[in-house]
């Protein structure tokens, strides 16, 4: 078998990030779920706002697929910023 006609592969295709994208919440009102999370959040974001600042930095962690990128896309939506992720394997 060809290794481009297999159905799973290890990689996300770029039809699959388009529609990644395309579901994810992009505001904290459109987040579901770990309302305490969400909370914290929008002080963070209010604060820096009300300050007229940035949000100096942010270190989201835990098991995967909590929707910690998710939570650091809408942050930097939020506060109208780019943003720039990796993962601690990328790190090591």
């Amino acid at each position: 078998m060809i290794e481009a006609d297999r159905l799973i592969t290890p990689e996300a295709s770029t039809e699959d990030e388009v529609i990644d994208r395309a579901i994810r919440p992009k505001m904290l009102e459109d987040y579901t779920g770990q309302p305490h999370v969400c909370e914290q959040m929008e002080i963070f974001i209010q604060t820096a706002r009300n300050r007229d600042d940035a949000l100096d930095h942010l270190l989201i962690f835990g098991p995967p697929g909590l929707g910690k990128t998710t939570l650091a896309n809408i942050v930097a939506n939020e506060m109208g910023v780019n943003i720039k992720t990796t993962s601690g394997p990328v790190l090591e």
